[in-house]
């Protein structure tokens, strides 16, 4: 919907205010809205009689952030008709365009309509007097609990937190079920949940706050601020933006196993390895959601403000707004004595408990733990557009930056901004995020216009939490009802018979009866990535041919699929991240396992991960077991080590440099072609092979 003038808007407000019935009906509370061509605009007003007999008033416009904004010059007229009650004109000469409104109450005095002009432009309003928002929120929302003590119940999930607030007012706030399933402890309304991705309106609003400051542009490249970022294509490396940081349209897709379950290492070092990993679109051409970009927003907000993400979500936000408990890792949220466990289900569907998931690295994407009390405090804060209690901590308009949509997600209606998703949500405008994180799931959403905002949380089920959300948001906004909850469950359902459905056709791509190329042993090493990391191929059974796959913490089993190809199972805790997942193992010229190729990213290229040569070429005691000479056709070879460099020289020919393969050999640096062998008898070195294309030469060591 598009936003009318400011002006206009206040006029339309001030109208409601000047609504006076005769005899004037004050004090009074008054609730409506002004009719505009791309919609309503929500107002209230509230009208006083001062001790001097005068009428004064303030309005409110939530959807322009104004709250409690004084009236001035009100003025109050006789009834003109039997039918009518009194006249009333008011203007606010503070506002742009100086608006002028017009108004008459209806002869019982409950209700006020007229017009508002500002700037050549007039729109009607009406008011009615009754019951303020918050009031009629508790109303709409008396029967709520048996709903969702049901949907515990029928969803089967541990536990549930829900919190609403209307027109700055908490009108919801409770919790369900457990947050301890075993124990049976309650889940509260003060039980801290990891939040999830609901995190990052939370770091764009911190990136917002620089920006007041001037420390940061939106449309900054990146490498203002960063002169070392970059990622893999140049082109975009240089145009890359603050603000395309925040948007999901960098190119990048997730590649989330660079960070999943990732905890080596520092923050920089993860968005380093940005310039490694495969882009798959050119900058803005797409939205592709990415976690690794707002780890990279957070990092580069601590760095131009002195500090880190995690000091900057301390002091410029959860302190200012209250969120004592609020924390930014589950290894701190688990010393509360109040916190939430993490569950999956059982293949009954009952709770499974499963570990807690550290998101430290990527804590700007995704890693707070909050309550619903506390939340509250971040959605008021929001509603207030940036205000927490009497300060303002980041500009209106820059918050309002914040909110607007960036990129279309798809052929639409949803858009991203920075930190929000955007849409229209049976005719109300809609800003909202989920969350998810391992047995964790979060929805947050706001309707500005509304001035109304929901936060619900679940250890278990994810939909659910969304679900829920919109049967709160119906009953609030006295919208259309759907059973949101009988669709969820349905769902929930037809996805158990979609898995059962395609389990037998993960099998009828394998090719049966083949044989690896190499004996099982040989697949075992060190694979790296400049991306990804380092990950571990170790033999569980060479009778079965079983490997293990060792990355970022994880232990995977891999059962032998067909040829060199190996297919990933669930962790021995039944963790499915690498479920099916297949790893090629690819042999090089010389007949050597030299890689490992595997789809960690559903949109992107496989990852090569090219094997490491064996420890003991780096391992400086063994080295120091090569240096001596040896008798070669060609001369004398002298083998010497300096630190872990180890070089050779032919009789007076020049001295090259030996580089450690995945082989175990050695090649020369300055002549790829030929590779250097060292044999070993009762663990000592007694010869060396020296490998070239015209064939094998053999030196005994001299003694």
């Amino acid at each position: 919907m598009k936003p009318a003038p400011f002006s206009v808007l206040v006029a339309l407000l001030v109208a409601s205010v000047c609504g006076a019935a005769t005899p004037p009906p004050v004090p009074g509370r008054f609730r409506g809205a002004i009719q505009l061509p791309a919609g309503q605009l929500a107002i209230a007003v509230d009208l006083a009689l001062a001790a001097d007999g005068a009428v004064t008033g303030e309005i409110s416009i939530p959807a322009l952030g104004a709250r409690s904004v004084a009236l001035a010059d009100v003025a109050l007229g006789p009834a003109t008709t039997t039918e009518r009650g009194a006249s009333v004109a008011f203007c606010a000469p503070s506002v742009p365009g100086k608006p002028c409104f017009a108004g008459t109450f209806s002869a019982d005095g409950k209700s006020v309509s007229g017009t508002v002009t500002t700037g050549g432009v007039s729109a009607p309003f009406r008011l009615r007097m009754g019951e303020g928002p918050p009031s009629l929120a508790r109303k709409r929302l008396e029967g709520l609990d048996a709903v969702l003590e049901k949907a515990v119940v029928d969803f089967q999930v541990a536990g549930l937190a829900i919190g609403a607030i209307q027109a700055q007012e908490i009108v919801l706030a409770r919790g369900l079920g457990f947050r301890d399933f075993a124990r049976k402890l309650p889940v509260t309304a003060d039980t801290l949940f990891a939040i999830g991705s609901t995190t990052k309106a939370m770091t764009a609003t911190l990136v917002a706050m620089l920006v007041d400051e001037g420390k940061l542009g939106w449309d900054d490249p990146v490498r203002t601020y960063l002169p070392w970022f970059a990622l893999k294509d140049p082109s975009i490396s240089e145009r890359l933006t603050v603000r395309d940081l925040l948007t999901h349209r960098s190119g990048l897709p997730r590649h989330d196993l660079v960070w999943y379950n990732n905890n080596e290492g520092t923050r920089r070092q993860l968005v380093e390895r940005l310039a490694h990993l495969d882009l798959t679109a050119d900058l803005r051409a797409t939205f592709q959601y990415n976690n690794l970009m707002y780890a990279a927003a957070g990092y580069l907000a601590g760095e131009v403000a002195g500090t880190t993400w995690e000091e900057l979500m301390k002091t410029r936000l959860l302190a200012p707004l209250g969120m004592t408990r609020t924390t930014l890792s589950v290894v701190d949220s688990r010393k509360d004595p109040d916190y939430a466990l993490p569950y999956g289900a059982n293949e009954d569907g009952t709770p499974r408990p499963i570990p807690f998931r550290r998101t430290d690295l990527v804590g700007p994407a995704g890693s707070v733990s909050s309550s619903v009390n506390e939340m509250l405090l971040w959605l008021r804060f929001n509603l207030s557009r940036g205000k927490a209690g009497d300060r303002q901590l980041v500009d209106p308009t820059t918050l309002a930056e914040v909110w607007k949509p960036q990129v279309v997600i798809g052929e639409g209606p949803t858009a991203y901004a920075h930190g929000w998703f955007v849409d229209v949500y049976q005719g109300k405008s809609r800003l909202d995020h989920g969350g998810g994180i391992d047995g964790f799931f979060t929805q947050v959403t706001l309707f500005p216009q509304a001035d109304l905002a929901i936060v619900v949380f679940t250890n278990g089920r994810p939909g659910l939490s969304r679900w829920v959300t919109n049967v709160v948001a119906d009953r609030v906004l006295d919208l259309p009802s759907h059973d949101w909850l009988a669709q969820g469950l349905g769902r929930l359902k037809a996805g158990k018979v979609d898995d059962e459905e395609a389990r037998p056709k993960k099998v009828v791509a394998r090719v049966a009866g083949t044989r690896p190329s190499h004996a099982v042993g040989d697949y075992a090493g060190d694979y790296g990535h400049p991306g990804y990391g380092v990950l571990r191929i170790e033999v569980a059974d060479t009778r079965r041919e079983s490997l293990t796959l060792v990355y970022n913490g994880f232990e995977v089993p891999l059962e032998r699929w067909h040829y060199d190809v190996w297919n990933a199972g669930a962790t021995a805790g039944g963790d499915k991240t690498f479920n099916d997942t297949k790893l090629l193992f690819r042999t090089d010229v010389s007949g050597t396992v030299a890689a490992l190729e595997a789809s960690f990213d559903a949109v992107s290229p496989p990852v090569v991960f090219d094997k490491r040569p064996p420890a003991k070429l780096f391992d400086p005691a063994y080295l120091g077991r090569l240096a001596g000479r040896y008798k070669l056709p060609a001369g004398t070879a002298e083998v010497t080590l300096t630190g872990k460099t180890v070089r050779m020289r032919i009789a007076l020919g020049p001295t090259r440099t030996l580089v450690p393969q995945a082989s175990g050999l050695f090649r020369l640096k300055e002549v790829p072609v030929v590779s250097i062998g060292f044999v070993e008898e009762g663990g000592r070195v007694v010869r060396l092979v020296l490998r070239q294309p015209g064939g094998d030469v053999e030196g005994p060591r001299i003694e």
